[in-house]
C-alpha cells in the first residue's frame, strides 16, 4: 500500500465539498449498475457533500432498446437513439434515488449553454438551486439536438467543464479500467496511482476505447480531461466503475484508480470562464518581451509589446495573446475595442489617453482578466 497516496486521497475527501461523478456508456448498457451507482452516490451525500451526476448512456440503453448492436453513424438515427434510450435512463435514475430518499433532476446540455454567459449563468443558478433543495441534478450532452459545432465531443469533457464551472472540489470518473497505466512495448503494465503532470508519454500510451460500437472517448479523452480540472486547481479521479464498491473506497481514500493533482491553487470564477468558456473574438500578436512578461512574470498586456492585431471586437471581449511564433499563450478580456487597440500598437500607457483623445486605461488587458494557456 502507498502510504502518501492513501494519506492524500484521505485528506481530498476529508475536505471535499462538492463532487462530480462521471460514469460512461459501456458502464450503463447494463442498466443493474445503477442502483450501485446510487447507492455510491447515496454514500458522497450522507457525508454532506454534493453531488452532481453526469451520466452517459442514452445511446447506448436505446440501441439496447432497438435491438442494434452496432453504433450508426447517420447523425439523425444517433439523436432518435439518443430520445429513446434517455426516457428510460432517466425513469431508472429517478426509482433509485427516491429509494435512497432523495429526487433526480434531469439537465441536457450543448456547449452554447455554457459558452453563451447568460445561458451559462442560467445552467449554474439551477444547477446551484436543486443542490440547495437537496436534489441530484443529472447531466447529460443533449444528443437529441446536439450537430458537431454544438458538441463537447464526449462526457469526459462535459464532466471536466462541469467541474470547471461549478467549482467542484473532485471529478470521479468511473470507467471500465482500473485507472492510468503504465505502457512497456506496447504491452499494458502496472496501474499508476498518483499523477502530478500529465506528460507527452503519457498522451502517447493512452488509448481510445476497445468498444467504439457503443460508445466514444477512451483514455485520451480522461487524460483531458484531468488536464481541464488540474489547471482550475482541482482533483480528478479515475476508477474502475465495474466494480459495485469503488465509490465506498474513494470515501475511505483507499489507493484505487488514478488520482491526478493540481499543479496549482484553485482559479478565480472570472479567470474560468475566460479560458475554458468564452468565445473569442480576435488576437493580439506581442513580441518576445511581452510574451514573457506575461508568461513569467504575471504581467499585463501593454500597448508597447503589441506586434498586431486580428478581429472585430468590442470592449470586455475575450481576445487570444499570441507569439511571436502564432502560438496562443493567453486569453484574456480587452479594454478596447479593435480599432483603438490599433491605434495604440506600441505606445507606451502613459500616451494612450492622448492618442484617443479621451480618458482611458492604462493597459490593453490587465492581469486579474487574462489566464495563461498551456500552463496547469
Amino acid at each position: 500500500m502507498n502510504t502518501d497516496s492513501v494519506n492524500k486521497r484521505k485528506q481530498i475527501i476529508r475536505e471535499c465539498k462538492r463532487v462530480v461523478v462521471k460514469v460512461g456508456t459501456r458502464l450503463l448498457t447494463d442498466t443493474h449498475r445503477i442502483p450501485v451507482l446510487i447507492k455510491g452516490i447515496s454514500k458522497l451525500r450522507e457525508r454532506g457533500i454534493e453531488v452532481i451526476l453526469v451520466s452517459s448512456g442514452a445511446v447506448g440503453i436505446g440501441m439496447k432498446e432497438l435491438e442494434m448492436k452496432k453504433r450508426p453513424r447517420k447523425l439523425s438515427q444517433i439523436q432518435a437513439l439518443a430520445a429513446t434510450g434517455q426516457n428510460k435512463l432517466m425513469a431508472i435514475y429517478d426509482k433509485e434515488c427516491r429509494h435512497h430518499g432523495f429526487m433526480s433532476a434531469q439537465l441536457l446540455l450543448t456547449t452554447a449553454d455554457l459558452q453563451a454567459r447568460e445561458r451559462h449563468l442560467n445552467v449554474l443558478n439551477c444547477i446551484d438551486e436543486l443542490l440547495k433543495k437537496d436534489i441530484l441534478p443529472i447531466v447529460n450532452e443533449n444528443d437529441s439536438v446536439s450537430i458537431d459545432e454544438l458538441k463537447f465531443g464526449d462526457n469526459d469533457g462535459l464532466a471536466a467543464l462541469l467541474a470547471a464551472m461549478t467549482r467542484s472540489n473532485l471529478t470521479i470518473i468511473l470507467t471500465t479500467e482500473s485507472g492510468l497505466r503504465e505502457k512497456n512495448d506496447g504491452v499494458l503494465g502496472d496501474r499508476i496511482s498518483l499523477v502530478s503532470r500529465i506528460t507527452e508519454e503519457m498522451r502517447l500510451t493512452a488509448s481510445g476505447t476497445d468498444n467504439a460500437e457503443f460508445s466514444i472517448g477512451g483514455m485520451s479523452s480522461k487524460l483531458n480531461a484531468a488536464k481541464i480540472v488540474n489547471s482550475a486547481g482541482e482533483y480528478l479521479w479515475i476508477a474502475d466503475g465495474r466494480e459495485n464498491n469503488t465509490i465506498e473506497k474513494i470515501i475511505a481514500g483507499e489507493d484505487v484508480g488514478t488520482l491526478f493533482i493540481p499543479g496549482k491553487r484553485q482559479m478565480q470564477a472570472r479567470k474560468r470562464w475566460i479560458k475554458f468558456f468564452s468565445n473569442t473574438k480576435g488576437a493580439i500578436t506581442v513580441d518576445d518581451g511581452a510574451a514573457e512578461a506575461i508568461r513569467k512574470g504575471g504581467r499585463s498586456l501593454l500597448p508597447s509589446g503589441v506586434l498586431g492585431v486580428t478581429g472585430k471586437f468590442k470592449r470586455g471581449d475575450t481576445l487570444e495573446i499570441l507569439d511571436t511564433k502564432r502560438q496562443i499563450i493567453a486569453r484574456g478580456l480587452s479594454n478596447f475595442n479593435n480599432e483603438d487597440c490599433e491605434d495604440i500598437i506600441g505606445l507606451q500607457s502613459k500616451d494612450i489617453s492622448s492618442a484617443l483623445h479621451r480618458d482611458a486605461d492604462d493597459v490593453i488587458i490587465h492581469r486579474n482578466n487574462l489566464v495563461l494557456i498551456g500552463v496547469n
